[in-house]
């Protein structure tokens, strides 16, 4: 599981940062990718990556400004340029009126897609839910409506106790791939045993919390609460003048960012979706600031990879 940062920017594309776009890379958990958020010249970001835009299955977007969603049309086009057919669906997830800006779009420039679209319009709640991973969204604090979105994984099975599987006298072999299986397997002395009997417990999955655009907010924390990694909007820095402009404009400080991180007990926090004023010795003292207030942070920069690895739990 990976984070690739299409877009850190906010507002406008600058010299350094494109507008805002995420894209988690889950090839070895489904071998697809979801995108959140889709800015202007998000298509060509990924043409600086590995992204194959078939393998993009899911979408999610959290508002209907045009920095968040200007590059859906280009990308929906290219996608169908490069083969993606009917067997290949894409489902987009967004506030009510995208789906309009969309077939508007596509509509006017007569651009006919070769796979299906699948719209969801998002409610508070579970929006998305499989035997692998849930994905909850919650509204957020922006001057139009606006989303974020919690993705958990869903625990894998335990490890095998192979202290127990020895102390049993099960002879290695094919039966320990069984048993980790959860398999009931007859042994060559006759005894029936159950896999389950010798699994720990279920390893936790890991959980991402993505948000872009809001105000300080209630239901961020619940959102937030445990995250392996918070992908968090940090338009402005900290002082009092930026904190005004943050309210103003209805964004978040990068302390705004780090204190949500402090309260949910994420792991790591990602700051995104950074004014285009921050280069330089402005963006050293953004980041200097930030730290002060939690310590395991990042400021992402545009095609940056942060892996977000499985950590097993031991049992004996």
């Amino acid at each position: 599981m990976e984070l690739e940062f299409l877009g850190t920017g906010s507002g406008q594309p600058s010299k350094f940062r494109n507008v805002a776009s995420v894209a988690l890379r889950l090839l070895d958990e489904r071998n697809a990718v979801w995108l959140f958020d889709v800015g202007e010249a998000t298509q060509h970001q990924i043409l600086k990556t590995t992204i194959r835009p078939r393998k993009i299955e899911k979408i999610f977007i959290s508002h209907l400004h045009g920095d968040h969603i200007f590059g859906l049309p280009g990308l929906l086009s290219s996608r169908s340029f490069q083969g993606a057919d009917r067997n290949e669906p894409l489902t987009i997830y967004g506030p009510k009126g995208l789906r309009s800006f969309i077939s508007a779009a596509l509509r006017v420039s007569e651009t006919h897609l070769s796979y299906p679209i699948h719209y969801v319009e998002i409610e508070e709640g579970v929006i998305f839910e499989d035997e692998t991973f849930k994905v909850i969204a919650a509204p957020l604090r922006h001057r139009m409506e606006s989303w974020g979105f919690r993705v958990e994984e869903k625990p894998h099975q335990g490890e095998l106790l192979i202290n127990k599987v020895k102390a049993d006298k099960i002879p290695a072999g094919p039966v320990y791939g069984q048993l980790k299986a959860g398999e009931t397997v007859q042994l060559a002395d006759g005894r029936v045993v159950n896999g389950k009997d010798y699994l720990g417990p279920e390893q936790p999955g890991r959980v991402i919390t993505i948000i872009f655009d809001t105000m300080p907010s209630d239901s961020e924390l619940a959102l937030a609460k445990g995250a392996d990694v918070l992908v968090h909007e940090a338009t402005y820095g900290m002082s009092k003048e930026e904190s005004k402009m943050a309210r103003a404009h209805g964004h978040s400080t990068s302390r705004d960012a780090a204190n949500l991180a402090v309260k949910a007990g994420a792991k790591k926090l990602v700051l995104t979706h950074i004014s285009a004023r921050y280069i330089g010795p402005l963006l050293q003292r953004f980041i200097g600031d930030v730290h002060h207030v939690f310590g395991q942070v990042y400021v992402a920069r545009d095609l940056d990879v942060i892996d977000v690895p499985f950590e097993k739990e031991q049992h004996d």
